[in-house]
């Protein structure tokens, strides 16, 4: 029996339809018996313009339909909404992306862009008459949610789902939670404590009895899907037991090891055993085997021997452990752009060259009544360092440098009143809320902003002081001054546990390297991996606000996945025919998804052939494309529809 179909042309408000001839595309498809409705609409996508798909499937018995519209990624998911709503299968529905691949690229080319149209509509309706009726896959999905990372993107995913009754398995791969904001001084534009804000929400995750907290640990192994991931975590070492810690610094005083302290960015120094910060969750010493005189064997015992606790133990090892979650949320934060990769600024040769993280941790230790480091009068921060800057390929903003310049800078103005303090910036951006009056506030307070790359910095050999060259690039003018201090504005960059974590998940990660959502207006903290979210600088530069919102929209999305109890699976997947299938592993070799095995099927000829676990199964044909044999197809995207769909082109 022929099928109806009925197929609809969108003008999309004029984006389609004042560069593609609709008229000439509806006359194209005139002909065919089975195609029994052709129309076109203004904006299919409204609900009038799903009202009529509606009305039409019901009155003229529609059993396939196909839209010219914008992209099935933009769109898609409405209109088979809209199949569903009818009675229909939504895997019945074609779109062909007249929009992105038509008017848009094309507007100069109207004839050029409206023959596209034709090819790219007729080519869906080919595939639409060989269409069948799927079904989707329904998974069971539980109340279990791993979160990688523990900044403070990671706290609030964590302390919202723990809220919400959800069993949330925290791991963080540093000795405690709290991440680059443990760091901080204040926080910008308000200059609130930051510890202030950050620790009461650090003491709240191991209060939470719903949040199992795992410090110290790194994601070895993900497999499985959603509803249904199988983790393995290693736990380092810590020789030091938290419950019996009481944190009474015996073992630090009689400890011989000296190391730069990590916390305050190497400005001062630890022991080998020592507190990771001052709010650090959980608040217990850990011993650094890396820098310990040794434990195998055992070279040295002073901390133990004064530990009145008896919390040290040199006998333990790194354990593994194995648990089951149904989504994931990725909150592996962010790195600091080596400002020492831009030799020009001398960063790690002249004394008195720092980054702003440097920075943050000498202000920090001035306001717990320490001495600040004397960095003279004259002060200059350097802005885009590691960002919008081609040279390194990293062309993007990181968001954050131009304010926490101006907050340090009026930091260092109020701590000694007297200071020259000069911003070299490329563009300023004060983009969020209260930003532009801070930087106003900041030019009222004596804060100089020069507009300006600074070309390079020379250090005189005798007095430490510094020569920076630029160019104003309001006035045009060159300027050469000396400064006693420079502070490099580092960008933000993706760090190596994101690069680990995308490569167990299969996540896709955009061209300045962090993380890739499924879809930046619709579906911006979701992946194209269903079950695993986004939160935080893991998916792109942000400032604290924007992090903390990410992981509430993050854990929002887990929460609302998850309490449906079923998660619906799309049924486009790879099948084998095991009669000619000769077992070659070919296929599984190239499935970045791991979800094809090959399996032996006949114990006493050998012959083996290949499994598709359809829940890890995305679709998306490699598989199709590398079989030798011809057994490997996806279903709804065969190979006979996309030959049929060649023909007509």
């Amino acid at each position: 029996m022929a099928p109806r179909i009925g197929v609809y042309v969108c003008h999309c408000g004029g984006n389609i339809s004042e560069v593609v001839d609709i008229q000439k595309v509806m006359e194209s498809l005139e002909g065919p018996v089975d195609v029994v409705q052709i129309k076109d609409h203004e904006h299919i996508c409204s609900e009038v313009g799903q009202k009529l798909i509606l009305n039409d499937i019901k009155e003229n018995k529609l059993d396939r339909v196909v839209i010219a519209a914008c992209s099935p990624q933009f769109q898609g998911i409405t209109f088979m909404k809209t199949m569903e709503h009818a009675g229909l299968s939504p895997y019945v529905l074609e779109m062909a992306n007249i929009r992105e691949q038509c008017s848009w690229p094309h507007y100069d080319y109207p004839q050029e862009a409206t023959k596209k149209a034709i090819d790219l509509t007729k080519m869906s309706l080919a595939k639409a008459r060989l269409d069948i009726p799927l079904e989707k896959k329904v998974i069971p999905i539980g109340k279990r949610v791993l979160i990688i990372g523990g900044g403070i993107a990671g706290i609030q995913a964590a302390l919202d789902l723990g809220d919400a009754g959800f069993q949330v398995y925290l791991v963080e791969k540093d000795p405690s939670i709290g991440g680059k904001m443990a760091q901080l001084s204040k926080t910008f534009p308000t200059e609130d404590c930051a510890a202030c804000i950050l620790s009461p929400k650090m003491a709240d995750v191991p209060n939470n009895p719903n949040i199992k907290l795992m410090t110290s640990t790194e994601v070895k192994d993900i497999s499985g899907y959603i509803g249904n991931y199988q983790v393995t975590v290693t736990r380092k070492a810590l020789y030091v037991d938290p419950d019996k810690c009481t944190c009474c610094d015996k073992c630090v005083e009689a400890c011989p090891v000296t190391v730069p302290n990590e916390y305050d960015e190497g400005l001062t120094t630890r022991k080998a055993i020592y507190l990771p910060s001052p709010i650090a969750v959980p608040h217990s010493y850990i011993l650094d085997d890396k820098t310990c005189l040794g434990l195998f064997p055992l070279a040295c015992s002073k901390c133990k021997e004064v530990c009145e606790p008896n919390a040290i133990d040199y006998d333990v090892y790194p354990t593994e452990e194995k648990f089951t979650v149904d989504t994931i949320i990725v909150a592996t934060g962010f790195d600091i752009y080596d400002a020492r990769q831009k030799r020009v600024y001398g960063l790690g040769k002249y004394e008195n060259v720092f980054n702003a993280l440097e920075m943050e941790r000498m202000l920090a230790y001035a306001g717990e009544g320490k001495p600040l480091k004397d960095i003279g009068n004259r002060i200059a921060f350097i802005q885009c360092v590691g960002s919008r800057d081609e040279q390194v390929e990293h062309e993007y903003c990181s968001r954050v440098c131009c304010m926490y310049a101006t907050k340090l800078a009026c930091l260092l103005n109020r701590e000694r009143p007297g200071k020259e303090i000069y911003i070299f910036y490329t563009d300023l951006r004060a983009y969020g809320k209260g930003f532009e009056e801070y930087y106003k506030r900041a030019q009222s307070e004596g804060i100089k902003y020069i507009r300006g790359r600074v070309a390079e910095i020379l250090e005189d050999p005798k007095t430490k002081k510094l020569t920076l060259r630029a160019e104003d690039t309001l006035s045009r003018k060159i300027i050469e001054s000396e400064f006693n201090t420079v502070v490099l504005s580092v960008g933000l960059i993706p760090n190596e546990g994101t690069r680990h974590v995308a490569g167990l998940l299969g996540l896709s990660r955009s061209q300045d390297g962090f993380l890739k959502e499924a879809h930046l207006k619709f579906r911006p903290v979701d992946t194209l991996i269903e079950g695993v979210f986004l939160a935080g600088t893991v998916q792109g530069p942000k400032d604290i606000p924007d992090s903390v919102a990410q992981a509430g929209a993050a854990s929002s999305r887990a929460i609302s996945l998850m309490n449906k109890g079923v998660y619906e699976a799309e049924p486009i997947t790879a099948q084998i025919d095991e009669s000619i299938c000769i077992g070659c592993g070919m296929c599984a070799d190239v499935c970045a998804y791991k979800a094809i095995e090959i399996t032996v099927v006949d114990a006493h000829t050998g012959k083996k052939t290949a499994v598709v676990n359809e829940f890890l199964c995305k679709g998306c044909g490699t598989c199709a494309a590398t079989c030798r044999s011809g057994a490997a197809d996806v279903i709804g995207v065969s190979d006979h529809q996309i030959s049929k769909m060649i023909e007509v082109m």
